[in-house]
């Protein structure tokens, strides 16, 4: 009785037994004894892990553990979003935020307002607003006798999703989303700030505190100090419904400056902010206040505009560096194309058709976000295994694949967020994959080409797990995948080298979630 109580405990684990085929050949023995092995690591005692390897070519499952068990897949839900996207919204896409007026325009003065109507680009930057405002007065605009209006009406006013957990929300990997906002850098994580703390000349005064870009939509209280020596310990924090930013801590004299990227309380007054300030820069004035949230006359007159970069381009940043609020745009963009509602329930109902007539059986698992921050989605391995194999057939594939993250490339945006992991390996430059990290959760899905020169899918999902990390696990089966061969006849378990260990995210964030990034 204890020995089959122990089996059935087995089965609800990561030791569930592995599915394999009728008749495996003496390689494919060999390659499920190595992967069982691996999941027979101590740091899955008690967790979930589901992993599916399937050879694109031929069809053939080359390994099934639990491939039908729901998990939290974490960022891996951003394949769900990115192949959507490409096939839906299409390469050429392209994001347009533009200037308009209305009322009665005579040599340099509009009797009206001005409307900065976004329209939905995350990667726009306070430059590209300075681009804008120069427009603008290159038309002959000096004077704007009503309001700045911000027109976000794009999408819905709903800035953050629903499930995500309330102490993420100042964290930038978790930004309120906007169809007006700011990108910072060309990381392009919209709707953030980034904050700089540098030590003052001298003992006993206050640090200097800079954002860039500069702007007038968030305040500093600068509670840092600086000190003669010591450890520098300067904490920035957003103050929940606020654009005040909270700077303490200690930073010693001659020490480097320290900085932080933190989300803005509502991205659109931010990026009317900044717009305001160009039109100044450049020689216009608006004499009304600055209104959020008004839509743009249909009878207004563009007087400027600024394209984004294809989708195509897009999905380099998007996917490479697992950016959570180009995943949510792009949902809630789908959802306003295809069905003139720019919602998550509109966009994740696009993308679960889509992937639905991709062959992805859509009612074995749930999207809550375009990201993965929801610990709600849940989705088997198999389903990302059956809509990789079938992406392979869509014109848009190589482009896609390019911008997945390349297994121990340092180039950032090449390697991604595997450019420290699998180094020195079979597997460094050939896997192309998606990572996935929360609390509990990790997760690599992608391709892998075997010893053999065939093209293998594979998901490896691991949940409910209490050490800190089990990359280093996903990184063996994925060596084991590029050194896998049906040459040879013995039936030994193949010996996997082991992946150079680098620096690690801090526990349940992405490596290109932490700024600077340190893996």
């Amino acid at each position: 009785m204890l020995a089959v109580l122990a089996l059935v405990a087995a089965a609800a684990t990561a030791g569930a037994p592995t599915a394999v085929a009728e008749s495996p050949t003496p390689a494919q023995i060999r390659l499920n004894a190595t992967i069982d092995a691996i999941l027979a690591d101590s740091r899955l005692a008690g967790a979930q892990a589901g992993v599916v390897v399937v050879d694109t070519t031929t069809g053939e499952t080359r390994y099934d553990r639990n491939g039908d068990r729901r998990l939290i897949p974490a960022s891996n839900t951003k394949l769900l979003t990115s192949t959507a996207a490409m096939e839906l919204l299409g390469p050429g896409h392209r994001f347009t935020t533009d200037v308009a007026g209305d009322g009665v325009r005579r040599g340099g003065l509009l009797s009206g307002n001005l409307y900065l109507r976004g329209g939905g680009d995350p990667t726009v930057l306070a430059e590209d607003y300075d681009r804008l405002a120069a427009q603008v007065a290159a038309e002959g605009v000096r004077v704007v006798t009503g309001n700045l209006v911000a027109d976000d009406t794009r999408y819905d006013r709903t800035r953050l999703g629903p499930d995500w957990t309330w102490d993420d929300e100042s964290y930038y990997y978790a930004a309120q989303v906007s169809a007006l906002t700011v990108a910072p850098d060309t990381d392009y994580d919209a709707g953030t700030v980034i904050v700089h703390a540098a030590p003052a000349a001298t003992a006993g005064a206050a640090p200097a505190v800079t954002m860039t870009p500069p702007n007038g939509w968030l305040h500093i209280d600068n509670r840092a100090e600086t000190v003669a020596s010591g450890e520098t310990t300067i904490s920035f924090e957003r103050e929940h419904g606020s654009n005040t930013i909270v700077v303490t801590g200690q930073i010693a004299v001659g020490e480097d400056a320290t900085s932080e990227w933190m989300t803005v309380w509502e991205p659109t007054g931010y990026a009317a902010d900044i717009f305001r300030a160009a039109l100044r820069r450049h020689g216009v004035r608006v004499l009304g206040r600055t209104v959020l949230g008004q839509a743009t006359p249909a009878d207004a007159k563009v007087v400027a505009r600024h394209d984004s970069m294809p989708l195509a381009e897009l999905m380099v940043p998007f996917l490479k560096l697992s950016n959570n609020g180009h995943a949510e745009v792009l949902t809630k963009e789908l959802g306003r194309v295809l069905s003139g509602s720019g919602t998550w329930s509109a966009g994740l109902a696009a993308i679960s058709n889509y992937v639905g007539d991709s062959g992805v059986d859509t009612g074995t698992l749930r999207q809550r976000d375009g990201s993965g921050l929801s610990r709600r989605n849940m989705v088997p391995p198999a389903q990302f295994v059956s809509l990789l194999v079938a992406a392979r057939a869509e014109p848009w594939f190589d482009t896609w694949f390019t911008a997945l993250p390349v297994a121990g490339n340092a180039e950032r945006f090449v390697g991604g967020t595997l450019r420290s992991r699998m180094r020195g390996t079979p597997a460094a430059n050939n896997v192309h994959a998606k990572t996935g990290s929360l609390t509990g959760a990790s997760s690599l899905s992608g391709y892998v080409t075997d010893a053999d020169g065939h093209l293998l899918a594979f998901s490896i999902v691991l949940n409910n797990y209490l050490t800190s990390s089990v990359k280093g696990l996903e990184d063996q089966i994925a060596i084991a995948l590029a050194s896998y061969t049906e040459k040879g006849t013995t039936t030994a378990r193949v010996a996997v080298p082991t992946a150079p260990e680098s620096p690690r995210a801090p526990e349940g964030l992405e490596c290109s979630w932490v700024k600077p990034a340190v893996c």
